[in-house]
């Protein structure tokens, strides 16, 4: 495998320009930006006269990852050529949230499944329901076959975002690649580092992604309660206190975050399922556990290929990570690093919702507020 990274500015534009000794061999160029700089397509027509032959995937963000760089307002791009593996992408356009469970079956259909071995999704992080995307997905693919990603974003405006399908930047869209070939090894892990408090509550009345009451009364007045004066900033403000949800006793719960509140009806849209029945539990920061959450993460998807060094890593993590962290941020894409390698190409974003198993013996789920990772290596 080999891979050349670059970073865009729209001030500046490349901050080194691509060399001509990948131009025709590159398959894929995975590029991630912040929208204001992501919609500016000076970027994107100098990436399709660099590699004509390759496709381009990737989305907006709230965050991009650059080695061990965190920045905002840049576009990343790393062209990928792989010397043993084939890809195959596909994509769909996304009316509504009810229709994402049809919307993964469908990409999963698209796909030929042969060799397949490992598939990278990437979605519109507002309209779409995850957990349902995640269930269409993994009805339709071979069990044998894993599934890591992650949801675009915005920054902490929560407006739009996009996804980058057939070379051009569209709204509405979910798009998956699929990575083919005995000779590639993959592995991935997702981690959190969020403290519980306050009392575990029953969800008494929800649909599909949106809750109304926990224990019988509303859930966006009593979520306000917590939240006291940062209420006034929600959607936003949620992120600093996302929900862990669990359905059985003893169960690992999975973690979710608000992307919409509707006052009329009093509820309030989660980027996954939040099913009746479930126990809900409000979450805080703890700085030192999300830091080690993203470590955990690399390990785990590091012990996955063989505790060696792989060629590139996609690394995913939350936006309310990032607004936690600030200045701090850094220091869990450095503590990566420390696990991963000098030689690994880090890439990847901060997203509205990051779609992976735990670990390799659990099944994929969409998480919030974890770090995860995914591995990539040919031998």
């Amino acid at each position: 495998m080999k891979t050349e990274q670059r970073r865009w500015s729209n001030a500046n534009g490349w901050e080194n320009p691509f060399t001509s000794e990948l131009s025709q061999s590159v398959q894929v160029v995975f590029v991630f930006g912040s929208l204001p700089e992501f919609i500016n397509e000076n970027w994107l027509t100098s990436l399709k006269k660099t590699f004509p032959k390759a496709i381009l995937f990737g989305c907006s963000t709230a965050g991009e990852i650059y080695g061990t760089q965190v920045t905002d307002e840049t576009v990343v791009a790393t062209a990928v050529h792989f010397e043993k593996t084939k890809i195959q992408v596909s994509g769909i356009q996304l009316a509504k949230a009810e229709e994402s469970f049809h919307a993964g079956e469908e990409l999963a259909k698209a796909l030929e499944k042969t060799g397949l071995v490992h598939v990278i999704v990437l979605s519109d992080g507002l309209n779409v329901n995850g957990s349902e995307l995640v269930a269409g997905l993994s009805k339709r693919l071979p069990t044998n076959v894993t599934v890591t990603g992650g949801l675009s974003g915005d920054g902490d405006r929560f407006k739009e975002t996009f996804v980058v399908w057939k070379g051009a930047m569209q709204s509405h869209t979910i798009t998956i690649l699929g990575l083919y070939g005995e000779h590639l090894r993959v592995g991935y892990g997702s981690l959190g580092g969020w403290d519980s408090f306050g009392p575990e509550r029953l969800i008494t009345k929800s649909r599909g992604n949106v809750l109304y009451e926990l224990d019988g009364k509303s859930a966006l007045e009593l979520y306000k309660n917590y939240l006291g004066e940062h209420a006034k900033e929600l959607p936003a403000s949620g992120l600093l206190f996302p929900l862990s949800l669990r359905t059985k006793e003893g169960e690992s719960g999975v973690v979710r975050t608000i992307l919409a509140v509707d006052e009329d009806e009093q509820s309030m849209t989660f980027a996954g399922d939040v099913p009746e029945g479930a126990y809900a539990r409000l979450m805080k920061a703890n700085f030192d556990h999300l830091i080690d959450g993203a470590v955990g993460a690399a390990k785990t998807s590091y012990e996955a290929i063989g505790s060696s060094s792989p060629d590139l890593a996609l690394l995913i993590s939350c936006v309310g990570r990032k607004l936690v962290l600030k200045q701090r941020i850094e220091e869990e894409v450095e503590g990566v690093r420390d696990v991963l390698g000098e030689k690994t190409v880090l890439m990847g974003f901060y997203s509205y919702g990051e779609i992976s198993p735990f670990t390799p013996s659990a099944k994929c789920e969409l998480h919030n507020q974890t770090m995860t990772i995914t591995t990539l290596s040919e031998r």
